[in-house]
């Protein structure tokens, strides 16, 4: 929002649609219906199912993770690579044998896939036991949606862009009681050549640091010991606001707020980290000490046909000034493998690139095209095999640069974050400031603390014990 005066609270009409659905759930129903939200994609959707999620309570449903208990069943969409679209396909195909079965079952699709055009209209077309189909930034009107399916109206199709408003107060379940997320900002501005979200989540949108604020305050009041700050971009966050914060300044005045928590935050765009920011996070004690940071290409050529607007110069030297700043920083990022008209020479700078920054870990992908985006129709004459080959060849490498980064870490300290209990009763995962987890034989009620752990073994997976 870049007026701090304009902040569209939830809608009293969306109040009145969820109270008119309770209304409707108490009369068709003896026992309190279900509802079943299935999460694709990344932390942001997440984030967006949480949201969903306390909308269903409002409206009177309970919440399960088995279809066959479910009396509305919302799959919430991601749309970056194919993968994940055949599986979301599949799995709503499989819901018209549960609608037989089940007279008045509700069947619902949202998120990023949902929000192109044409898979819409594929399921309007060939999947007509879908009730309601809804994009990413209609979200908060499901109680609207619910209500209108409900008394019997037709069948729902909001697609709906509104690139000037974030709605706040959004009713959120965050079944996490120890860790949980904040989005900061919507959207995304960057438009890399190969990349859907722009055109589905819309342009860039970051909420009032004084919104945020207050959620993380909430939250460290609420024992929350790991907040997660998102966006497609989290270094842009600010643009276009009237109190000229960035996300810099956001870092430290959320560091600022009482209390003993970590902050995290998903994903940095190398063109926008700033020293600025580099900064901050050395001087922020609770900011965690790694750095999720994309470089997908070790090619300045290749990042050039991928609009990233940086070279491998540029993101070497991003490395540089982390370490110079925080020496032990754990670095991860992701790779796209066979980009079209990447050639062996330039997936060979990206082996050299991991092998110089030596990365904690590594997402890795092969490119897969996405409609609607430049690289879909940019000549790509490498075959999938070829690029199979490469992508071994990275694996191999990465898993060697691992192996020797976990077993440097053997014989030190770390501080932890006590999450979840481990497979081994007695046992407790905690997890580092370098997103590392370690098998800690500890009692329960360590559950949701700090403690100083030290790393004793590592066999593919890290052993600990409790520091005195």
């Amino acid at each position: 929002m870049s007026d701090n005066h304009e902040r569209p609270t939830y809608p009293e009409e969306q109040k009145v649609y969820a109270g008119m659905v309770r209304k409707k759930l108490r009369e068709s129903f003896v026992l309190t219906p279900k509802a079943c939200v299935v999460t694709y994609g990344c932390q942001q959707n997440v984030s967006d199912s949480q949201r969903i999620k306390g909308m269903l309570s409002l409206m009177g449903y309970g919440l399960t993770e088995d279809k066959h208990e479910a009396d509305l069943i919302i799959f919430n969409t991601c749309a970056v690579r194919e993968h994940a679209e055949d599986r979301v396909f599949g799995n709503v195909g499989a819901t018209k044998n549960l609608k037989r079965a089940k007279r008045g079952l509700i069947v619902a699709v949202c998120g990023c896939m949902a929000q192109q055009k044409s898979v819409a209209e594929k399921l309007k077309t060939s999947y007509p036991y879908v009730d309601i189909v809804f994009g990413t930034q209609v979200t908060h009107r499901l109680p609207e949606f619910v209500y209108k399916r409900l008394s019997g109206g037709k069948r729902v199709f909001e697609l709906a862009l509104d690139n000037e408003r974030i709605i706040e107060d959004v009713p959120i379940d965050r079944e996490n009681k120890i860790k949980g997320y904040i989005p900061i900002m919507y959207g995304c501005d960057n438009f890399c050549t190969y990349c859907i979200v722009p055109y589905v989540r819309g342009r860039e949108r970051s909420r009032d640091a004084q919104d945020i604020l207050k959620e993380a305050r909430r939250m460290v009041s609420d024992g929350y010991k790991e907040i997660m700050l998102l966006g497609q971009n989290v270094n842009s966050y600010g643009k276009g606001n009237a109190d000229g914060i960035n996300f810099a300044k956001l870092l430290r005045m959320i560091n600022d707020i009482e209390g003993d928590f970590r902050i995290r935050f998903m994903t940095s765009h190398p063109k926008d980290c700033t020293e600025e920011l580099l900064d901050a996070m050395k001087d922020c004690e609770k900011v965690e000490n790694h750095l999720h940071l994309p470089f997908q290409c070790g090619s300045s050529r290749v990042l050039k046909a991928m609009n990233r607007r940086y070279t491998r110069e540029k993101y070497l030297s991003l490395i540089e000034a982390a370490r110079e700043r925080m020496p032990d920083i754990a670095f991860t990022s992701d790779v796209i493998v066979g980009f079209p008209g990447e050639t062996y020479e330039d997936f060979k700078e990206t082996l050299s690139l991991i092998d110089e920054v030596r990365f904690a870990s590594l997402f890795t992908f092969i490119y897969s095209p996405r409609g609607g985006t430049p690289a879909a129709v940019m000549p790509d004459p490498v075959s999938r095999q070829e690029k199979g080959r490469w992508f071994d060849e990275l694996i191999k490498l990465q898993d060697k640069i691992q192996k020797e980064y976990d077993e440097s870490l053997v014989g030190k300290t770390f501080r932890v974050l006590f999450e979840e209990e481990a497979p081994d009763e007695g046992y407790l995962i905690g997890k580092t400031d370098t997103i590392i987890n370690i098998s800690v034989k500890a009692d329960r009620s360590l559950l949701g603390t700090f403690a100083d752990v030290k790393i004793t073994n590592y066999d593919g997976t890290f052993s600990g014990i409790l520091e005195k």
